[in-house]
């Protein structure tokens, strides 16, 4: 049968074979199989029975075993090597890998399902430079692969772009660049991931961080390729029976996200810039007096040196505008607001550090061996090799000493590098080579220096350039110097979800967008309106249009404020949704094809989206909007979130929209845990939160959980230092049962709590609680229960209909 499916797979796809490449032997070493070939040396092993890897040697290359991206360790003896007259065949009793022996050929399956097949295998071949695309590669020749793909299949990845969803079709340049003042369509931006997903629920992912390209078929001839300048042959083969259980394999293989402390999930003051340590407190006072919720305050490049330019690399306070910042952080602190501080690889000759950074050498050289300056936008510099243990260690160094200070997070600014000429030569290797994995090593610098000196900080680390594998840093990702426009808008749930897919979750946008002067109300409302349903809430903007709420005109403030306090009421939900992140990679936004992945309409949709599972959330990116079509996907009803007004189950409706909030609706029998309205989250509590559950027919058993721990100490889960409050239900045309009970973790101290629950959309006789018959209020059509729930008990609620 196998054999069957194997011949029906290259018979349904054109290819050409390398008539080169001769098949001479194999054999089984170290739970791999290895593959001599007349002109090199293939190695495959499974990782689990869902990843598996594939390297191609080639003779009289010396293979290199690190891998900037995989930290997974391959699973012992679950794989079975057989031989047939024409194949070897390599079964992880899931995933397998069949090598036909002449013509020679690899191809991949999955519980007998064909999925591609290599066209040449790896080969060098002059190199055609792309046109119009910035990120040339400068050589005449380059190494390329090519993959057999089926007709059919839509294809995601290749990082950050704006492209639309199915991004089949593109020639994409890896080279990481940011592209200042995109709207709708970007081609090459911060992040350029060498992975691509398809719609057949499969994963390739090339293990090189050299830059090159990805071609998703752009000649239409159903072929995949990637081309590279340098490196490793490596690449892996990732399939899962969900997208939630692709992804989580991918992420297994690369590496979860840890989890982020809770006030990253609240409200940010931020701008380009706070010129000064009265601005700063000016600032936050105005959050204060109109009792809007801020958890921190982002200092831009001002914080260093007055002007903008020529300061870089100074990397310590200007002291003539932040007079006292011990005493300004101090202050914050005690208000539970965590001053943020941008810092850049950039030193550049102008700076208070340039003498040091040469006489520590800790900078990139030439090929002299002496410091490699060059001019850009901020003056003449030199760029710090973070590869070389001293430039590491200088670099940590000067963080250090800031999170001594009371500094709470760290923003990594033009980490792409923004500037980066190929001439640089790093510890790490030419400026080419390393230039994807600059912003993902530097994330990992960071990222360490918390693990030694902080170990119990959840660090927060703020890039806009990274690497396959960056989300095990804690690195939170942003989408770059978006335009301030409905355009730069309408780009930004694409965005999101892609690099979700790709295991960046925590994916944003500078909220009312960055570039420009342009001034609109509207679309300043509309876009903090998406951003209660993004992982990071954070407006951020050049200073001629002010992004924070407490610098709008009346109406606006009061619009943004309740955007701002939604943001906190749904603390517990977001905060859940991150603990969910970091066990399993599931992605925080998630596009409509995860709930109906058959359904090929929905494979290019992103204008909505579901925010965690229960939330179905639908931006509104132009001006003027009064209705707007929804389709509602099909295994639940779904209710307006605002109005409770029911949605059936696989229908596509025209709604009204309106200018409070954009269109949100609840999956009919979700539990959402909110609270009331915080200052920030060192007020957090869930002594007292209401616990939502929206009844619905078409659904009799459902169930949710909510994640608690003390929002700060790094690993608290793996410490015990957690509780998981877990909601249950069951119903039928007479009757709702709920059940509530939780996980106590060894070390944390659980508390009473009292717990408002309301049911949405029934109208009750009676409601029974441990027993005992409950009185309860009722609202339309909505009751509501009060539950007092004692530490380390179950509740069991009745509700007769």
């Amino acid at each position: 049968m196998k054999k069957l499916f194997f011949l029906l797979f290259i018979t349904s796809l054109s290819f050409a074979q390398n008539a080169n490449r001769k098949f001479e032997s194999f054999k089984e070493v170290n739970n791999a199989l290895e593959i001599k070939t007349s002109d090199g040396l293939y190695i495959i092993k499974a990782y689990s029975d869902k990843i598996v890897e594939t390297t191609f040697i080639p003779k009289g290359e010396i293979f290199n075993p690190n891998s900037e991206a995989v930290v997974l360790v391959p699973k012992a003896n679950i794989t079975k090597v057989y031989e047939t007259p024409n194949s070897i065949v390599s079964t992880a009793y899931g995933i397998e890998v069949s090598v036909q022996k002449s013509p020679f050929q690899i191809s991949y399956f999955y519980k007998t399902k064909p999925l591609f097949s290599e066209k040449s295998g790896y080969l060098k071949q002059k190199h055609i430079p792309l046109e119009n695309v910035k990120g040339n590669i400068k050589t005449d020749s380059t190494e390329v692969i090519q993959f057999n793909i089926s007709p059919d299949e839509m294809l995601y990845g290749g990082g950050a772009r704006a492209l639309g969803m199915n991004r089949r079709g593109n020639k994409l340049a890896l080279y990481n660049r940011a592209h200042y003042g995109y709207e709708t369509h970007s081609e090459l931006m911060n992040f350029t991931i060498p992975m691509v997903l398809s719609s057949k629920m499969y994963a390739v992912h090339f293990d090189n961080s050299a830059i090159g390209y990805l071609d998703l078929d752009s000649k239409k001839d159903n072929t995949l390729a990637y081309e590279t300048i340098s490196g490793r042959k490596t690449y892996q083969v990732i399939v899962g029976d969900s997208w939630t259980d692709l992804i989580s394999n991918y992420t297994d293989l690369t590496g979860k996200q840890p989890l982020p402390a809770r006030w990253t999930l609240g409200n940010f003051s931020s701008r380009f810039g706070y010129h000064s340590q009265e601005e700063v407190e000016k600032t936050i006072k105005k959050f204060e007096d109109n009792n809007i919720p801020v958890d921190a305050i982002i200092l831009d490049l001002y914080w260093f040196g007055k002007e903008m330019k020529n300061t870089m690399g100074n990397l310590d306070w200007e002291k003539e505008t932040f007079s006292n910042p011990d005493k300004m952080i101090a202050d914050l602190n005690a208000k539970g607001i965590k001053t943020v501080l941008i810092t850049e690889p950039f030193v550049l000759t102008t700076s208070k550090k340039w003498q040091e950074a040469v006489d520590k050498k800790v900078l990139a050289t030439d090929k002299d061996g002496k410091p490699f300056t060059y001019d850009f936008y901020f003056g003449n510099t030199g760029i710090i090799d973070i590869f070389k243990p001293d430039g590491k260690d200088w670099f940590w160094n000067v963080y250090k000493r800031l999170i001594n200070q009371g500094v709470g997070g760290l923003w990594g600014d033009l980490g792409e590098p923004e500037v980066f000429p190929s001439e640089a030569i790093t510890a790490g290797g030419t400026a080419d080579e390393i230039h994807n994995v600059y912003g993902h090593n530097w994330a990992k610098l960071i990222a360490d220096g918390y693990k030694k000196d902080f170990s119990n900080q959840r660090p927060f680390i703020l890039m806009r350039a990274g690497y396959s594998g960056s989300q095990r840093f804690g690195m939170m990702s942003w989408s770059g110097d978006v335009s301030r426009s409905w355009g730069g808008l309408q780009s930004q749930m694409e965005i999101s979800l892609q690099m979700g897919m790709q295991g960046m979750s925590y994916m944003h946008s500078d909220l009312g967008g960055f570039a420009g002067d342009y001034f609109d109300n509207e679309l300043y409302i509309r876009w903090l309106q998406y951003g209660v349903f993004n992982p990071i809430f954070r407006p951020h903007a050049h200073e001629e249009v002010a992004a924070e709420p407490v610098y709008k005109d009346i109406v606006t403030k009061a619009k943004a404020k309740k955007q701002v306090e939604l943001r906190y009421q749904l603390m517990p939900y977001n905060y859940t949704l991150a603990f969910e992140n970091n066990q399993k990679g599931t992605p925080l936004m998630r596009p409509l094809f995860f709930e109906e992945p058959n359904n090929a309409k929905l494979s290019t949709v992103c204008e909505t989206y579901l925010w965690g599972n229960d939330f179905l959330v639908t931006p509104i990116t132009k001006s003027g909007v009064t209705t707007t079509s929804i389709y509602f996907p099909k295994n639940n009803n779904w209710f307006d979130f605002y109005s409770d007004e029911e949605q059936l189950a696989g229908t596509t409706s025209t709604v009204a929209v309106v200018e409070d909030h954009i269109p949100v609706y609840v999956r009919g029998g979700a539990f959402i845990p909110m609270i009331k309205t915080i200052q920030n989250t060192s007020k957090y509590t869930l002594d007292n939160f209401d616990l939502h559950y929206y009844f619905d027919a078409k659904t009799t058993q459902t169930s949710g959980k909510l994640y608690n721990d003390d929002g700060t100490t790094a690993n608290a889960f793996e410490k015990g230092a957690f509780e998981v409050l877990n909601f249950n239900a069951n119903a039928n045309a007479k009757m709702l049962a709920i059940k509530l009970n939780s996980e106590i973790g060894k070390n944390f101290q659980s508390s009473d709590k009292n717990v408002a629950l309301i049911i949405h959309n029934v109208k009750a006789k009676s409601v029974i609680v441990n027993g005992k018959s409950t009185p309860f209020k009722t609202v339309k059509n909505n009751i509501e229960i009060p539950v007092s729930w004692k530490k380390g008990t179950g509740v069991d609620i009745k509700i007769q209909f």
